[in-house]
């Protein structure tokens, strides 16, 4: 089976879940810029896999390596891609988590520096 890429920036990092004692799980959303269509795809992480999203961060800029994996269950089918390895993009930029979106009690918000 193929192996594919895809670059984008991280959208949604959600926890991992363990699905059984032997089976865990990890989805992510990769947000693909389109100038006229931008796409949020969605990407799981299994097993031990689930760890290469710890050092990632939401708004970071990624390679995304997949395989397209399909089953059938009960008359019905399912795709999902099945994310084998992210690597964060050389020198873009990673989110200042010093920097929060300003509220309502926040008069420097507005402020362009």
């Amino acid at each position: 089976m193929s192996d594919f890429k895809m670059r984008g920036v991280i959208k949604v990092i959600n926890d991992t879940v363990q699905i059984t004692d032997k089976f865990q799980k990890r989805e992510f959303v990769l947000n693909e810029p389109d100038e006229k269509y931008p796409q949020d795809i969605s990407f799981q992480l299994t097993q031990n896999n689930c760890e290469k999203l710890d050092q990632i961060a939401e708004g970071q800029e990624v390679e995304v390596c997949f395989r397209i994996r399909g089953r059938e269950y009960q008359g019905k089918y399912f795709n999902n891609l099945e994310a084998w390895r992210v690597d964060a993009i050389e020198g873009a930029k990673m989110p200042d988590p010093a920097i929060a979106v300003g509220d309502a009690n926040d008069t420097d918000a507005d402020l362009p520096f």
